[in-house]
């Protein structure tokens, strides 16, 4: 792990919003290897974080970094108010957190990690990371469409008269792979995004997996199941994220 923004460290490690992280500091009620953390401090590699009964990092924690093949159904979320939250469905011993989002109704590769580090390198838009899905949708794929799915699609969400969304998504790689179906690799990660953009282009997606993220694949893993990244894909990840922004 590199060093990380304290209120980072404990948004992503899923303890409270960077906001909540603020005043739980501010508040004095937020430690770094026993003593009380300042605001604006940085958590090093080794250091042990406590809020109230909650233990995070330590110089004996070890760096996990799980594939795991969410089912639809299935929250990326770590709310234990959800019943059907990720962190309780995989039910790994150590604190872990996913890796983004996919969402409710959509399957696939999910990563899950206890490194706030690696999150934020690999959740940053500005790093332009590949994830890969596998698309169906309710009618015939034209060619017209997916050449307005390869250039970009200016999606918007709007409740009760406010804008929540309104972009332009990027150029991305597109193939029509049988009559309602379509692979497509993503360098962003917007809410919902390709049900968006095909919704945007009068299409309904009726199935949706995320087959890769980044050099992790999919491949061979059942609807259910995890399993922990080898030691050849951490090397590669950490060789594609060298140049990443934290």
């Amino acid at each position: 792990m590199e060093e990380i923004r304290l209120n980072k460290y404990l948004s992503e490690a899923g303890v409270c919003s960077r906001r909540e992280a603020d005043r739980l500091i501010e508040a004095g009620k937020v430690l770094i290897d026993g003593v009380p953390a300042k605001m604006g401090q940085r958590v090093q590699p080794g250091q042990k974080v406590q809020v109230g009964d909650t233990i995070l990092g330590g110089e004996k924690e070890e760096q996990i970094l799980l594939a795991v093949y969410k089912p639809p159904g299935v929250i990326c979320t770590t709310d234990k108010r959800e019943k059907r939250n990720i962190v309780d469905y995989v039910g790994y011993p150590t604190r872990i957190y996913p890796i983004g989002r996919l969402d409710k109704d959509s399957e696939g590769l999910i990563l899950m990690t206890n490194d706030g580090s690696l999150v934020n390198r690999m959740m940053r838009s500005t790093n332009h990371h590949e994830k890969e899905y596998l698309v169906r949708v309710n009618k015939p794929v034209t060619d017209a469409f997916l050449q307005k799915m390869a250039s970009g699609v200016r999606i918007r969400k709007v409740e009760k008269g406010e804008v929540l969304l309104d972009a332009m998504t990027r150029p991305c790689e597109v193939e029509k792979l049988g009559k309602c179906s379509f692979r497509i690799v993503l360098t962003q990660g917007l809410n919902r995004q390709i049900r968006r953009m095909c919704e945007t282009l009068g299409y309904h997606v009726e199935h949706l997996k995320r087959i890769r993220v980044l050099n992790i694949e999919l491949k061979g893993m059942k609807p259910g199941t995890w399993r922990k990244i080898s030691e050849r894909e951490m090397a590669e990840l950490q060789e594609l994220l060298k140049d990443s922004k934290n």
